[in-house]
């Protein structure tokens, strides 16, 4: 049995966003029971050069819906990265894997062999689409999932590798 592209990246992606979403429900009642400002863990950051929660969510969100776009020659719509509270990061979250829920397999298969232009800064990066998405997509989803959810953790949430895991049964 083979798995599809399809396989290898919505379904997870949307696993990945659904879990951070619980996560940031829960920092919002931790800053809530703690009498905590919310924007101490919305500004927080790892290390001083790293990028805040804000941005990391924001960033997990965009590469997904954006490498989904991608494969799928679909445009991408744009989000303005305004989010500065708990509940928008949230909605922001939701409308990204409401986005995915709504990709077939038959737009993302077959696109493993697709050529796929990543302009960047000073640059273009040009991939094909299994490498696209295994190597750059996927990886750079979960690095930012990860990274939220150390910033929380690091700063007393009380989160655990099952929150981040999710329902994986």
């Amino acid at each position: 049995m083979s798995i599809s592209m399809y396989q290898a990246s919505v379904p997870p992606m949307i696993h990945s966003l659904s879990n951070l979403r619980a996560i940031l429900k829960k920092a919002d009642a931790f800053v809530e029971a703690k009498k905590i400002a919310p924007s101490v863990l919305i500004n927080a950051r790892l290390y001083p050069d790293m990028l805040p929660l804000s941005r990391q969510v924001q960033i997990a969100a965009d590469i997904a819906k954006r490498g989904t776009c991608r494969l799928a020659d679909v445009e991408s719509p744009k989000y303005e990265d305004n989010e500065s509270t708990f509940p928008e990061l949230i909605a922001r979250l939701d409308k990204t894997i409401a986005l995915l829920e709504t990709f077939k397999p038959e737009q993302i298969d077959g696109t493993e062999d697709k050529t796929i232009n990543l302009p960047m800064q000073d640059k273009t990066l040009t991939f094909k689409g299994l490498s696209f998405l295994l190597n750059y997509v996927m990886p750079n989803v979960y690095f930012h999932v990860t990274t939220a959810y150390a910033i929380l953790r690091h700063n007393g949430v009380e989160v655990g590798k099952q929150d981040f895991l999710g329902d994986i049964g």
